[in-house]
């Protein structure tokens, strides 16, 4: 199970509205760039990290054998092949192993970021949060385009078929009504709470009424070869194989 955390390395996914893309170190300045917000610091519980260290990193989730990362494209950018890989940054999404003892056990974190000329930084959704906050406007950037909800959709799938999981938690602040409605129209539901970090824990298991109701049809998701992909904007997708 550990080695299959690893198997996105040269994994492209193709929503409707976005594309994953493996985390690498050319994705590494902008992530960076976020990062270095003290407001995203504070949602992430983040210390801040210079330039190498965020490198290092970057390393050490790609190398992790208990956590898959994929960066969040902007699809309707990444489309267009003037524009750098980097420019369509939206953010990034993990699972990752919490119990050694139970490898079918994963947590689910998301982070999406739009942001918009050099100084100003706007931050739409930090780990399942769907309000907005920003150091310097108020700009619903990419808020209320459904990328949330479609790109958890598309991980948890993958962690399913793919990586074996078949329990699902997730970690979000008491006061964030809208995400944890959304979750739990995913089947989540409530199994703690902590007061002291204002946090609930949802969770799920995966059974027929999830893969009906929550799954679908996934038919708009398809899986291509990120390196190709990558260096020719072009390469051919086929249906994610079961």
């Amino acid at each position: 199970m550990l080695l299959k955390m690893r198997i996105n390395e040269d994994t492209l996914l193709e929503g409707e509205k976005v594309v994953l893309v493996p985390y690498n170190a050319d994705h590494v300045p902008r992530y960076h760039q976020w990062m270095c917000a003290p407001e995203l610091q504070k949602l992430t519980a983040s210390e801040p990290l210079t330039l190498e260290q965020e490198y290092d990193m970057q390393r050490c989730w790609r190398e992790d054998d208990d956590k898959c990362t994929f960066i969040i494209l902007d699809k309707q950018k990444w489309a267009d092949p003037s524009i750098p890989e980097q420019e369509c940054m939206v953010g990034d999404v993990n699972i990752f192993l919490t119990d050694p003892s139970d490898p079918s056990l994963a947590e689910l974190e998301i982070m999406i970021a739009g942001y918009r000329g050099c100084s100003a930084f706007y931050f739409i959704q930090i780990d399942l949060s769907l309000s907005v906050t920003s150091n310097h406007f108020l700009v619903p950037f990419y808020r209320g385009k459904g990328l949330g909800k479609e790109v958890t959709r598309m991980m948890m799938y993958y962690g399913v078929h793919k990586l074996g999981i078949q329990k699902f938690e997730v970690k979000i602040g008491l006061d964030n009504k809208i995400s944890i409605a959304m979750f739990k129209k995913f089947h989540f539901r409530e199994l703690s709470i902590s007061e002291v970090f204002q946090e609930v824990t949802l969770g799920v298991t995966v059974n027929e009424a999830l893969q009906k109701h929550v799954f679908g049809n996934m038919d708009f998701m398809l899986q291509g070869e990120y390196g190709k992909a990558r260096d020719s904007r072009q390469a051919p997708f086929t249906p994610l194989s079961l």
